[in-house]
């Protein structure tokens, strides 16, 4: 055993050791840093013969005396040989605590000399030996059973057996009676493509090249688009899960609840756009989850660092001592007191207690006087004082500027800190905000999200995140018992990296004339990609398994290995092992021990460049099951939570490009998950019955393309990045080629916009100069077209059929994909290019011109935004050239009349597809605004001195006999 005083070398972690002469070993003589021989040796023979700590140059003959080594079976201390004195668990982490210090410099040692990345290797090596034992006893329990009589076995057979062989889910695959004439309807419909192209550029139409290439190209495109949205969908599925199972085998009475531990991820950037209400609604119905409060944490980042988001969350943890208790027992649902008190329901069903009606009127008091409290700070920080904000203690609020400010974590709430109103524990709830400082890149939400991963592992370290929106909150308290029956099955959840649910909103018109819901992707497309390898991540309502946010791969696949180097042996890959010349077996003790050196030290390095400098956090990246390490000196910890959230801390890292949320989009969710797939993990679908989340969505037209043009605007910057799944992920062959098809097709459907305007603007073309792109029509050619119309009929009835969504949500969608193509879609393609290549960052600005007060008065409010000129252009085009199109055949008689239906035909299919753009530049009735006069005045007007130029009532012949006649008049 090393010697209680025996000075600690610095790099290793090994006694410094002696000289020959007994002496103890000292390398610098300047400074005296502490540093054993094997260390310095190493040091030299990289070429590094200068101190690490005062850069003074070592001794010349500093190593020329031979000394022994310390022998290879000596003692190597761990982390927690040295944080002997134990202190509780919970001191530091659930005290008060609103730090001003920025930053903590990172040390390479704890503060008994330990070094960071021994410990680290350490347990790696003892997590590998575990894993083998463990693989070793699984082994031999399954050949027992062949020597043991199956009599013996069925005797010895305890009742937890039974339970524990029983399935937590099951996977229910679609009715064949469903899905086989879905498929052949799709290879049906792919055969009929192939005719109909045949056929289409076979038979070219010389009067209007032109157009007739245009639409020919568009039409090839789409077909494109179409193939990689529905052949992802080819094998849907259904789940199903058993809470009771889970509860039965987890939550055993008289035993320690085994359910594991959740983190809680809520994200907010300013209070005055994301009122602090919503925000608190959202952190109250998870501190009310039916989950062990013990097992639940939630994290708070507030990105804007705004002492608004900090006073409401301190004002919410104090009701929460109400709410919590109330919820849990009367079980009502929702849990987020906003959205309970406004349901339109009878809130007596199912309810027996007569002190229920009571209790909900004092409670709903209780909420409305919390309520008025919050308002009473938002109606305050509309004006923010000249001197900056200030505690309640006098001192100034440490994120007056918001982007110059250091690191905040402050706990509320926790197991040893205020209970609830019957004294039972409460979750713990943590405000964090990261540090900002100007010239580093912070990346939104991304950053704050990958902020949350370190402050969370460092204080709870759940083995599974939580995410979700401000806006969002737990709709269905059992959520998070709906991903454990994935996550916690030892059948399924070994390769799962995360649970999606899907995205549900209050707060919409019933005819959700904008299709807000998405219904036709969550429960459509959602389905098939379940079929395959799992969901694409969509921002908000997913639970993480933690240890593939930190870029491991499952394990049941084996690990990727990198090229080796020139130096390797080409057999195996390692001249140590089987090359003669170094041979292990002819290695000396002194030598084996100074190549495991090299190899920690290495590993030890790595290990720094992927997670950063912090021995906390690199430590908890090898608990599986999660937990904060024992032998972490828990009185550190808020230090320690406030070091891994500089803004420092990622710099030279893997943050964001091998670990954590990935930057380079706007649309980190796609990209996030685009990399776990990649890695070999498979994601579930989750769909309970009860939704487990809501949220609200922008149901007025300008937000609603603000948001999608977002939306498409990371998927253009995912196309132009190294991560385009065009070409990305293809070395390890852990992406099944279906799924990659469904991620080319999020990346690629911006770009459908262009083929799309065109196509909307040729019926209206062929009206106004009255060619066509399709020549007269052969018996054929109407078989080709009609068998077409009616495998794209079929599709869609077939597959209505199986998904159970409506026609009406199957018809908005197709609505909205033609006005965001023509409006935002557009947009962000130029944009993307603008930004990805010229550096140009551009933004829409959007105005507010009227504005309701009644029930969806948001949809009826009209904001004047550059995205909606390409539609309205269209519109207006469409419907002249319907009128210029009537006009012309009324003119030319019934032989007009044939030609005229396929032009008015396709000019309708594009009005009816933007009739809800219609609506909305509209507003309510009689409320036009004033700059949709204007402007259809001007292409009124401009559309008059074109009218007039063509001339369409009258013949050319005839206007050129009556020019003649009238050069001839003498006068």
């Amino acid at each position: 055993m090393m010697e209680p005083g025996a000075p600690v070398c610095n790099t290793c972690g090994e006694a410094v050791g002696l000289k020959p002469n007994g002496e103890l070993f000292v390398a610098c003589h300047d400074c005296n840093f502490p540093m054993c021989r094997s260390c310095v040796e190493y040091e030299a023979k990289e070429g590094r013969k200068v101190c690490l700590r005062c850069s003074s140059p070592y001794d010349e003959h500093l190593l020329d005396d031979d000394a022994d080594q310390k022998p290879p079976g000596s003692s190597q201390p761990t982390m927690a040989a040295h944080l002997s004195d134990p202190q509780p668990k919970d001191v530091g982490i659930h005290a008060r605590h609103v730090s001003t210090v920025s930053t903590i410099d990172s040390e390479m040692n704890d503060e008994s000399g330990n070094p960071i990345w021994k410990n680290r290797v350490e347990s790696w090596k003892d997590k590998k030996n575990n894993k083998k034992k463990k693989v070793a006893k699984n082994n031999k329990t399954e050949q027992a059973p062949a020597e043991i009589p199956h009599e013996q076995q069925m005797e010895d057979k305890q009742p937890g057996d039974a339970l524990m062989q029983q399935p937590l889910s099951e996977i229910v695959p679609m009715s064949r009676n469903k899905l086989t004439p879905y498929r052949a309807v799709i290879i049906m419909r792919l055969v009929i493509l192939g005719l109909f192209f045949h056929y289409r550029i076979m038979n070219p139409v010389d009067s209007a090249f032109g157009l007739w290439l245009t639409s020919v190209i568009c039409e090839i495109w789409f077909a494109f688009s179409w193939v990689l949205d529905q052949f992802p969908k080819w094998s849907p599925i259904n789940r199903v899960t058993y809470l009771d199972t889970l509860s039965a085998r987890f939550e055993r009475p008289g035993e320690p609840c085994e359910l594991a531990p959740v983190d809680f991820f809520v994200s907010t950037v300013d209070p005055l756009k994301e009122p602090p209400l919503i925000t608190a609604n959202t952190v109250l119905s998870i501190l009310a989850l039916d989950y062990p409060v013990e097992k639940v944490s939630c994290y708070v980042s507030d990105d804007g660092a705004a002492m608004l988001s900090f006073e409401s969350l301190a004002e919410t943890s104090e009701f929460a001592r109400k709410w919590v208790p109330f919820c849990k027992k009367y079980a009502i649902e929702p849990r987020a007191p906003e959205f309970y008190f406004s349901q339109k329901i009878d809130y007596l069903k199912d309810k027996v207690q007569p002190s229920f009606v009571k209790e909900r009127r004092a409670m709903k008091r209780d909420y409305e006087e919390y309520k008025i409290r919050v308002n009473a700070m938002v109606a305050r920080a509309q004006k923010t004082p000249e001197e900056g904000w200030t505690m309640q203690d006098g001192t100034p609020w440490p994120g007056n500027n918001t982007r110059d400010h250091p690191g905040m974590v402050q706990v509320f709430l926790g197991n040893t800190g205020a209970r609830d109103m019957d004294g039972n524990e409460l979750p713990r709830l943590i405000y964090v905000s990261r540090e900002k400082r100007p010239g580093y890149q912070h990346h939104k939400k991304a950053g704050a999200e990958n902020a949350l991963v370190r402050v969370s592992a460092v204080l709870t370290n759940a083995p599974y995140i939580l995410n979700l929106d401000c806006d969002h909150y737990v709709n269905n308290s059992k959520a998070v018992r709906e991903a454990m029956c994935f996550l916690m099955d030892p059948q399924v959840g070994r390769d799962v990296c995360y649970v999606q649910f899907p995205q549900r909103f209050d707060g919409i018109d019933k005819s959700d004339r904008y299709a807000n819901r998405n219904i036709v992707f969550f429960d459509v497309n959602m389905k098939g990609l379940d079929g395959i390898q799992g969901p694409v991540y969509v921002g908000t309502g997913c639970v993480f398994n933690r240890q593939a946010l930190y870029g491991y791969g499952p394990p049941s696949m084996p690990t990727l290995t990198k090229t080796s180097s020139s130096s390797s042996c080409s057999w195996c890959g390692c001249c140590s092992c089987c090359c003669p010349s170094k041979k292990k077996a002819e290695l000396d003790a002194s030598e084996l021990y100074k190549d495991a050196k090299r190899e920690e030290l290495n590993a030890a390095r790595s290990f720094e460049k992927t997670f950063g400098l912090s021995s906390v956090f690199i430590e908890s990246t090898l608990m599986e099951n999660g937990g904060v390490p024992e032998s972490v000196n828990s009185s550190t910890l808020i230090k320690e939570a406030i070091h891994v959230i500089s803004c420092s801390y990622e710099e030279k890292t893997e943050w964001g490009k091998e670990i954590g949320w990935i930057y380079g989009s706007v649309t980190e969710d796609i990209l996030t998950g685009f990399k776990m797939h990649c890695r070999g993990w498979r994601s579930i679908y989750c769909m309970p019955p009860r939704p487990a989340f809501k949220g609200s969505a922008p149901i007025n037209l300008s937000d609603r393309l603000h948001q999608v043009l977002r939306w498409a605007l990371g998927s253009v910057e995912i196309f132009l990045s190294r991560h385009c799944p065009l070409w990305y992920g293809f070395g390890g062959g852990r992406l099944r080629w279906l799924q990659r098809l469904a991620y080319i097709n999020t990346i690629v459907y911006p770009f459908t916009s262009l083929p799309l305007i065109a196509y909307c603007l040729i019926p209206a073309i062929c009206l106004l100069t009255g060619k066509f792109i399709i020549p007269t029509l052969s018996n054929l050619a109407s078989v080709l077209f009609l068998g077409l119309f009616m495998s794209i009929i079929l599709t869609a009835v077939l597959e209505l059929r199986w998904s159970g969504v409506s026609i009406e949500d199957l018809w908005r969608n197709e609505q909205f994909w033609v006005i965001g193509g023509v409006s935002a879609h557009l947009f962000a393609v130029f944009q993307g290019f603008l930004k990805m290549l010229a550096g140009i960052d551009t933004n829409f600005t959007v105005t507010t011109k009227a504005a309701e007060d009644a029930e969806f008065g948001e949809l009826y409010m009209v904001k004047w935004t550059t995205v909606l000129i390409p539609p309205t252009t269209l519109l207006i085009v469409n419907i002249v050239g319907v009128v210029a199109g009537f006009s012309d055949a009324l003119n030319k008689g019934y032989e007009a009349w044939g030609p005229l239906f396929g032009k008015v035909f396709f000019a309708f299919w594009v009005i009816l597809h933007l009739y809800p753009f219609l609506k909305g530049l509209m507003g309510r009735q009689n409320r036009t605004p004033t700059i949709v006069v204007l402007w259809s005045v001007l292409l009124a007007s401009v559309f008059s001195l074109v009218w007039v130029k063509i001339n369409p009532f009258v013949n050319k012949v005839d206007s050129m006999e009556i020019a003649g006649t009238c050069i001839s008049i003498d006068c």
